[in-house]
């Protein structure tokens, strides 16, 4: 359990609120007059949310020092990425029944796959950097949008159907991919 002090900014309001800056400063909006002791409380019930959330916030601000990737480093990636992705999303696309088009290798900011109308798959080369969980993850995704193009509930059982544990890929992918993303930036 980390060492951390809140502040607190008082305004004409009526209820308590908590927020984790980028920086890893806890804030607490209070109403003016409200009792110091009823924000400690407050801090208190909250102090599992509070941990949680500087816990990301270290994890994100790590990734500046991570060693920047440079564009050789982004290029081996995506070579690699050639050579581990198709073979992947073969074996996938048959256990799923789906067809698709066209593979790219891309060097994204914001995404991690896409999938075309006309059933062109292209991925991130960062996904060399998650482990392989993940990367199968995206490429269902990404293969059940052949059935279903949309984020629909008939969309994420196609999901399900293949990778019963995909929230849990999922979730790595919202946080620790923004450490990934992150040393590419950097790195231009």
């Amino acid at each position: 359990m980390r060492k951390w002090e809140a502040a607190v900014v008082r305004s004409n309001r009526k209820t308590m609120s908590l927020e984790i800056t980028p920086q890893g400063t806890v804030l607490v909006r209070a109403p003016l007059h409200l009792p110091k002791e009823e924000i400690d409380r407050f801090l208190q019930e909250k102090s599992d949310w509070i941990e949680k959330y500087l816990a990301r916030v270290e994890n994100i601000n790590r990734a500046g020092e991570e060693a920047p990737l440079s564009m050789e480093d982004i290029h081996a990636l995506a070579d690699k990425a050639l050579q581990v992705i198709p073979p992947r999303v073969r074996q996938l696309a048959a256990r799923m029944g789906v067809t698709y088009g066209r593979i790219t290798i891309r060097n994204q900011q914001g995404r991690w796959g896409s999938c075309s109308s006309m059933g062109n798959l292209n991925f991130n080369c960062l996904l060399m950097l998650a482990p392989a969980e993940v990367l199968d993850y995206v490429i269902v995704h990404e293969l059940a949008h052949r059935k279903e193009m949309n984020h629909s509930p008939a969309f994420w059982a196609q999901v399900e159907a293949v990778l019963p544990d995909y929230r849990q890929r999922e979730k790595w992918l919202k946080t620790q991919g923004k450490v990934l993303l992150a040393r590419m930036r950097s790195g231009e």
